[in-house]
């Protein structure tokens, strides 16, 4: 039986009205059984559906809920920033809004956190996406695996569970979704250790995702690139 950690688990929310309540639902119901010291948090980036209203709703069903509303949208990197900020316990896990990946998986994660473990990265086993969605994410993966040389195979995977005293030592600054390569490699250049594990990926049942629009996937690319010449090439020359 792993260590009874206090917990915050946290969901970047855009849109997200149709699938974000059974995220909030089965966060509380695994949490209980594994520590009495937790809370849920959900950063709400600007939604123009009615997020804002189921998750004001859920707050007088679930009075440890903790709301963050940004009044525009800040891109996924500034939802995941203001997450991290929000919480408070040991350890931070944090999965997406959209309910592709089973919030319920998280114990397996929790169960590699071991006293000499800092970060634990999911791995899809099978990306349930359209074909292109596919591609365009397998081949983002694996550039930004060899340009930065990551220690995690999927870095396109949104589930993940870090310690807090990690997180204390990095300063993140994406707004796009290259927020994901900048967190894994200053938590790897923190001295961070690392494991990984398959978890399940499900078709998304509502919404859109914001990422693969092209504007979007173009000042992700962007983004990268800007951090590879920050991280690789001026941090290097310091």
């Amino acid at each position: 039986m792993p260590k009874a950690y206090s917990i915050s688990v946290f969901f970047p929310c855009y849109n997200d009205a149709k699938s974000i309540s059974k995220l909030i639902r089965d966060s509380f119901l695994i949490l209980k059984k594994l520590t009495p010291n937790h809370e849920v948090i959900v950063i709400d980036d600007g939604s123009t559906d009615s997020s804002r209203s189921v998750l004001k709703k859920l707050t007088l069903i679930y009075p440890r809920l903790k709301l963050v509303f940004h009044e525009r949208n800040l891109g996924y990197g500034g939802a995941l920033r203001s997450g991290f900020k929000a919480a408070t316990k040991e350890l931070i896990f944090y999965t997406d809004g959209d309910g592709q990946y089973d919030v319920k998986e998280f114990s397996i994660l929790l169960s590699l956190m071991t006293k000499d473990v800092d970060f634990v990265n999911g791995i899809k086993m099978s990306r349930r996406d359209p074909t292109y969605r596919v591609f365009i994410g397998n081949l983002y993966s694996f550039v930004a695996r060899w340009m930065f040389f990551l220690p995690t195979y999927d870095v396109d995977c949104d589930f993940r569970l870090i310690r807090r005293l990690l997180l204390k030592k990095i300063d993140l600054q994406s707004n796009s979704g290259s927020i994901c390569v900048e967190l894994v490699k200053k938590a790897q250049r923190a001295g961070a250790k690392f494991r990984q594990v398959s978890i399940h990926h499900r078709e998304r049942k509502w919404g859109e995702s914001q990422f693969f629009r092209i504007d979007r996937i173009l000042t992700t690319f962007f983004e990268l690139g800007r951090l590879w010449i920050k991280l690789m090439v001026i941090d290097k020359m310091k």
